[in-house]
């Protein structure tokens, strides 16, 4: 399902996505906040769009690229993971290029993953940020989670034990 809206085109992503996904991925200071380090090997960041489309194909998940209208560029990726119909719940995680940061299009295309969401039957997301990742708490509050628990020792990133917060919404 492709989303829209005023600025922004969200497409499922797709395998031929990660040679654009590949310099997000290896910007230390994008991944500065992320369970796994830079990822600067092309090899890998196949691997791992591949395995997010299969996800997709299984509807297991959704995975996004997210592009400005008249852009073809990607800007950044949505996912929607742990789908439990049963419940109606799932897990939504965002990532954007840093020259993207400060602009609004995060915060836009998450209110279209989320309407989407809902129009599904959703009634609830949780997101999961690492302790300190400022910005994306902010646009999270912003979006009107709201904060629900601290996991102390959660990730274990190249042998740091981080912290994290789960944040809740309620569709």
């Amino acid at each position: 399902m492709i989303l829209q809206t005023p600025r922004l085109t969200l497409a499922p992503l797709a395998a031929g996505d990660a040679r654009e996904i590949k310099p997000m991925l290896a910007d230390a200071e994008v991944m500065a906040h992320w369970d796994y380090g830079a990822i600067d090997d092309p090899v890998t960041v196949e691997q791992l769009v591949s395995a997010q489309v299969e996800a997709m194909a299984r509807d297991d998940a959704f995975y996004w690229a997210i592009r400005r209208i008249g852009d073809p560029a990607l800007i950044g990726c949505i996912d929607v993971s742990d789908l439990d119909w049963r419940h109606r719940r799932a897990e939504v995680g965002f990532v954007l290029n840093r020259p993207f940061w400060g602009r609004g299009y995060a915060q836009e295309a998450m209110h279209a993953v989320i309407d989407h969401l809902a129009g599904l039957g959703l009634k609830r997301l949780t997101a999961r940020t690492h302790v300190g990742n400022a910005r994306c708490e902010s646009l999270l509050q912003r979006l009107h989670f709201q904060e629900e628990g601290y996991l102390r020792g959660h990730v274990d990133r190249e042998g740091e034990r981080r912290d994290c917060k789960i944040y809740g919404l309620l569709l």
